[in-house]
């Protein structure tokens, strides 16, 4: 299918907003071209997704002048000025996929069918298992009162238990849930466990269940199988789900490729970066309502949602959870704490509001840090290793929290953090998403930071399955906007003690030394597309990544805001035993080192 694709039309429908591109051909280079939005139409008086493509697709004929539509007919093949090669699209409207997954045990079978139906692009409702502490009725109560659009079974090795699994499928059959979509069809159930209770389980769900079965998801203890399970969400999400949802059958007609859900999309875009350059890479998407988090560390792909975590409709969960005065230290002025809340509360029900007041910037850019935190902590929690495989430990690992499974995600391995949604990717100050980024992840040793200009990842996710070409190369040329790089200390001291000398030479010969104190932030100018060489000798304590006392010498590219040294120490420490001025003081300093605000 790739051949032919010299003009490519592509939408994503989300909850709110329908926003189309246009990728071209231009040479022997594919570039981003044109782009128009219109508001999503699957809700009332519309009830029609298609209505809100077709007046986004209007807006993209008049910016660019091709004519792209006959009446409601897209026209294919493009000739000239006129009409498309291809037409695809993502689509997140009328609450996205929402997903129940069911395992035998919780910290085993049940969190491999969660990784599934996350990367396939699910929010998931909730988790069951059998040693969830959930009494049998509690669990039937829950399936029946949820109504998600499918459920994932799964539990037991190949050759494994049976019972636990049988017993699961029974009390999703007692609960006979309702789906949320289309009433008068059976919900869908993916079983993927255990290949020897697959005739038990299709006895218990075959009459009330849409079932299907496919590869366990665990076939053994030490190994993961995760993709047929996620190929198989995604065709029941358009089978039954998407089929049931206002106008999706006459949309699907119209494209060339199944439409795929945003957040699984947006995962491929990163999957294929990350294969692409052979790099570890983490990928946020911050919403309204869900921030998703997308990483891929040597080869191993995770995605999270947090669906409370968001900067309108869950605004007041993010200042529940991290506490108000997580969000005040950031703020370099004094502000009554119920002004705060008054302005939290006023973003939850106006969800469409932005801010107005320098102040009110300031504030919003405090909690997004924390909702990417927050966030960024359910992620590393579920981004590990398998569990329940036995490893050889030594004596000093017996000691050191043997319980708990170490995290995929190594902070001073990580080559490229990409941003993306409204508060990242429209910060009035590209300076303001990368203190927000480097703030919220804590990145160590040498991180690239990005943000995606105009939330276009979707968009190619689903362009990569069938022109990867095309896909990276819009990626790196239209969508990605790299910040620059950031080189940061991994460990913590005292304050104000000096920890590292450095010179920076530049491709011209210009050259910068000077040497810096824990706690400090400094910006250089390296523009995207120079590199700088710099050579960081860190005091003895201290280490950037080589080894505590050890120099790194580094090319590093740069970028929109530049290269940034950070010495503030990881973790994160604010001195507040003198008082909140201290703490304003460090904060006035290090906005003013990123040029982030008006002064």
């Amino acid at each position: 299918m790739t051949k032919d694709l010299n003009v490519i039309i592509a939408t994503d429908c989300g909850s709110t907003t329908t926003k189309a591109i246009l990728i071209e051909k231009k040479g022997n280079e594919y570039r981003q071209t044109f782009r128009g939005e219109a508001p999503t139409t699957v809700e009332a008086p519309f009830e029609d997704v298609t209505r809100g493509v077709l007046n986004a697709f209007a807006e993209l004929e008049e910016l660019s002048g091709r004519k792209i539509l006959d009446g409601e007919r897209i026209i294919t093949p493009a000739q000239e000025n006129i009409g498309v090669d291809i037409y695809i699209s993502t689509s997140s409207a009328g609450g996205g996929l929402q997903m129940m997954v069911a395992g035998a045990v919780k910290s085993m079978s049940a969190q491999s069918a969660q990784k599934a139906a996350l990367g396939a692009g699910a929010i998931v409702m909730a988790v069951i298992a059998s040693n969830d502490k959930r009494l049998p009725h509690e669990k039937i109560e829950l399936i029946r009162d949820l109504r998600p659009d499918m459920i994932l079974l799964s539990g037991g090795t190949d050759g494994g238990t049976v019972s636990h699994v049988v017993e699961l499928a029974e009390f999703i059959g007692a609960a006979n849930p309702r789906p949320r979509l289309g009433m008068t069809f059976k919900l869908p159930v993916i079983y993927a466990g255990n290949k020897d209770a697959r005739d038990s389980v299709n006895n218990v769900l075959k009459d009330k269940t849409a079932l299907r079965i496919t590869d366990n998801i665990r076939p053994e203890l030490e190994r993961e199988n995760l993709g047929p399970a996620r190929l198989e969400i995604q065709d029941l999400f358009l089978e039954h789900v998407m089929a049931h949802a206002p106008g999706y059958k006459k949309l699907m007609s119209w494209t060339g490729v199944p439409i795929m859900p945003t957040p699984g999309a947006v995962g491929e875009m990163i999957r294929t970066i990350a294969g692409k350059e052979n790099i570890n890479v983490v990928g946020v998407d911050i919403g309204g309502a869900t921030t998703d988090l997308f990483s891929v560390f040597d080869g191993a792909f995770n995605r999270t949602v947090s669906a409370n975590f968001g900067m309108s409709y869950s605004i007041s969960n993010v200042m529940m959870e991290t506490g108000i005065e997580n969000i005040m230290k950031w703020l370099p002025f004094d502000i009554e704490e119920i002004d705060i809340r008054n302005k939290i509360k006023n973003k939850m029900i106006r969800p469409t509001t932005i801010p107005q007041l320098l102040e009110d910037l300031i504030l919003e850019h405090a909690i997004a840090r924390e909702a990417l935190k927050l966030s960024f902590v359910q992620h590393k929690a579920l981004a590990v290793g398998l569990k329940g495989v036995q490893k050889m430990k030594d004596m000093s690992e017996t000691f050191e929290r043997a319980a708990e499974e170490e995290t995929l995600i190594r902070m001073e391995r990580l080559d490229l953090i990409v941003g993306s949604g409204g508060v990242l990717s429209h910060a009035p100050r590209r300076s303001q998403a990368m203190m927000m980024m480097i703030d919220a992840f804590q990145p160590e040793g040498v991180t690239m930071i990005a943000v995606d200009s105009i939330f276009m990842m979707p968009h190619l996710g689903v362009l990569s399955t069938i022109n990867e070409k095309a896909a990276t190369e819009v990626f790196e040329k239209d969508c990605l906007i790299y910040l620059g790089t950031c080189i940061s200390l991994i460990n913590s001291g005292k304050h104000g003690s000096h920890c590292l000398d450095f010179v920076i030479t530049y491709s011209d010969g210009e050259k910068i030394e000077g040497s810096m104190s824990l706690g400090d932030v400094k910006v250089f100018k390296l523009k995207e597309g120079e590199t700088a060489e710099v050579e960081i000798s860190p005091a003895k304590k201290f280490d950037l990544g080589e080894g505590r006392g050890k120099k790194l010498l580094k090319e590093v590219a740069g970028g929109v805001v530049g290269l940034v040294i950070d010495t503030r120490g990881r973790p994160l420490y604010f001195d507040s035993s003198k008082g909140n001025a201290k703490i304003d003081k460090a904060i006035s300093r290090w906005n003013m080192a990123f040029d982030a605000y008006p002064t």
